[in-house]
């Protein structure tokens, strides 16, 4: 995140906008929209119908645009140059409508400093991490393993990079899959939360390809932990063919485990994802995975992300929470009411269209969206940016997200 402060900013105005996934009460207007004071210091001064703008203050035409609080993205992979997966920022951040990035274990505690230095430290979007349990992280994803046993593991030097970089690092991340860890079955999630425990931080947790076992993965996890990729389709990782481990992740859910999207090349299934809705399991936060395997395949960007969420059956205003402030609570970096006088101004426009547009899912299922999430703006402190969807030509749709990404 960028906190060069030393260019004068303008105040902001934002005309008409239908304010949607805010915990304050909103103010009374006859047609449901209001304007937004933005100051020069980047905090909210005033929320109110029909606000008058001064000459010395830039104009948001939101033209009855929904505003919610900023997008934040849970799942990503933006450690551009370190890895040979990941994309840049600017790519899949506030061009997209997201205005928080979280980075999920790219990086290990050998290589997070470059991280930090040349990509969080220059980017215009908030950009937070979770360092990978293994040192080399994602370095060259699927072709190295990070985890191929405990000497791929630096206990000490987890622990002093975590505190130095307490401000960024939110967590702790686990590639729990047989074809990254290959007989090290349950090991590295129970590690990974021994670690925790001690840093006082959560782990997310990748469930793939067994072994372990996505029944044995959610055992070991407590309240405030993640599983990434809740709805993927992979057999012996699937809970629409196994009820058993269904029942597991209602209990899960309901004692504090966070069940999160993480679309990715190869981790989502409509079919799994409309049979857990349909049941009532709603995902606690809704994630990408995006990285340059999976961008130009089935996930292109956050918002057809969300669309396809909503296609299934997931209602609107959850669809808002599930990518705005519950992955900044998951984070602990929560937002504050948001159009609340001194609160900083962290926000998304966007349209809810009509829409044929035929999307896939990670096993290559299509699917018609009724609707699309159109992002217009994306807002942080007094600047803005034009955000629009992201959707790949017809020569760059296919996947080349390998088996188990």
């Amino acid at each position: 995140m960028n906190t060069d402060n030393t260019q004068i900013q303008e105040a902001l105005l934002i005309k008409a906008v239908k304010p949607i996934g805010f915990a304050a009460a909103m103010p009374q207007t006859e047609n449901g929209c209001v304007d937004i004071l933005i100051g020069s210091d980047g905090r909210v001064m005033h929320a109110a119908a029909n606000i008058r703008p001064t000459r010395d203050v830039k104009i948001i035409n939101g033209n009855r645009s929904w505003l919610s609080p900023g997008w934040t993205d849970l799942h990503t992979h933006i450690w551009y140059g370190g890895t040979d997966i990941s994309i840049k920022p600017e790519v899949c951040g506030l061009s997209r409508g997201v205005t928080t990035l979280v980075d999920a274990g790219s990086a290990g505690e050998a290589n997070f400093h470059g991280l930090r230095e040349l990509i969080i430290e220059s980017a215009s979007e908030d950009i937070f991490a979770f360092l990978n349990l293994g040192s080399i992280g994602l370095v060259a994803c699927n072709r190295v393993s990070e985890l191929t046993g405990l000497a791929s593991v630096d206990v000490d030097r987890i622990a002093a990079t975590v505190e130095a970089n307490r401000d960024l690092i939110v967590g702790l991340k686990v590639r729990a899959s047989g074809t990254i860890t290959g007989g090290w079955d349950i090991a590295p999630v129970k590690l990974a939360k021994k670690l925790g425990r001690i840093l006082k931080l959560p782990i997310m947790v990748h469930v793939g390809e067994p072994l372990p076992l996505y029944d044995d993965v959610l055992k070991e996890l407590g309240e405030g932990d993640i599983i990434t990729h809740c709805f993927n389709g992979k057999i012996g990782g699937s809970i629409l063919e196994d009820e058993e481990l269904y029942r597991l992740v209602e209990t899960s859910q309901a004692r504090g485990v966070v069940m999160d999207v993480g679309h990715g090349g190869a981790s989502f299934s409509f079919d799994v994802a409309k049979a857990a809705l349909g049941n009532k399991l709603l995902p606690d936060t809704i994630s990408t995975d995006i990285h340059k395997r999976s961008m130009a395949g089935s996930v292109w960007d956050m918002s057809t992300t969300m669309s396809k969420l909503l296609s299934l059956g997931m209602p609107l205003v959850d669809v808002i929470h599930a990518s705005s402030t519950r992955p900044r609570q998951v984070i602990n970096r929560p937002y504050p009411n948001g159009l609340q006088s001194g609160d900083r101004a962290n926000f998304t426009l966007f349209d809810l269209n009509d829409s044929d547009l035929v999307v896939r899912d990670s096993k290559g299922v299509p699917s018609a969206l009724k609707q699309v999430f159109d992002p217009r703006f994306t807002v942080l402190g007094a600047q803005f940016w034009e955000a629009s969807r992201y959707q790949p030509t017809e020569t760059t749709t296919h996947c080349t997200c390998g088996g188990h990404v």
